[in-house]
């Protein structure tokens, strides 16, 4: 079993009027096959949680570590974090115009594995992947992003985390901008993840609607860059009926 532990974070941000610390000592342990949701107003730090793990430059780490089976990822560069077995999905992928899905995809799948894939065995389980997300094959020869609808380019987020199969899938708010139809098929390629490895999940979301969806095992509440509450999967609940103003008063 792995975890990622995270373990008292400060983090902070460079700003017209100088630093501004974001983060204030967060403490939270995700283990192998658990999911747990980060939910909080905005401007909690749910996103400058997830782009500090994945080693944003724009987010400074002034104190606290963040451990991948013991071993301290602040040290490493974005990509050694990816190879050790993170994966963020954004809540705004970017275009990569130039760069085609299918070579995107076999480069990742390439760097993460140390090695190339078999092309026949690789080539099938792109077509089944995209299949299984209402995808049209002809994706793979579009360039990354350009031009995809929001939706679409959520579920080419969830494409790559089922082929590359992360240790740890951070997914930050990748329910943002969904139809129901589109957030149900996204949500089922998370659950198809979850059922058929041991890969833990951090879902950051405003909402509950993906959590009927995505069953997490734990809840944590973010204010003013701390967790202000945890609980199981009735808190979420609790949230729904009550909202944050309880926190905030």
């Amino acid at each position: 079993m792995s975890t990622l532990e995270i373990k008292n974070l400060h983090v902070q941000v460079d700003t017209n009027d100088g630093p501004k610390p974001i983060l204030k000592g967060v403490d939270l342990t995700v283990a192998s096959g658990e999911v747990h949701a980060i939910m909080g107003p905005n401007g909690s730090g749910k996103s400058t949680l997830a782009y500090s793990i994945a080693g944003h430059p724009d987010y400074e780490v002034t104190e606290g570590e963040v451990l991948l089976d013991g071993v301290n990822i602040l040290d490493m560069s974005v990509d050694e974090r990816a190879r050790a077995g993170l994966f963020l999905a954004m809540q705004y992928p970017v275009e990569v115009p130039g760069v085609t899905v299918a070579n995107f995809l076999r480069t990742a799948k390439t760097a993460i594995d140390g090695e190339a894939p078999k092309v026949r065995q690789w080539i099938g389980q792109v077509n089944q992947a995209m299949e299984n997300l209402r995808m049209d094959p002809a994706f793979s020869q579009r360039d990354v992003n350009a031009g995809f609808s929001g939706g679409e380019k959520k579920r080419f987020e969830i494409l790559q985390m089922e082929l590359l199969r992360p240790r740890f899938a951070i997914l930050d708010e990748t329910d943002s901008g969904l139809d129901i139809d589109a957030l149900r098929i996204v949500s089922e390629g998370v659950n198809r993840l979850h059922d058929a490895s041991d890969a833990g999940f951090l879902l950051i979301t405003h909402y509950t609607r993906i959590l009927r969806y995505i069953k997490p095992s734990h809840i944590h509440v973010f204010v003013d860059g701390r967790v202000a509450e945890e609980g199981g999967p009735d808190l979420a609940d609790r949230l729904e009926e009550e909202g944050y103003d309880r926190f905030l008063a």
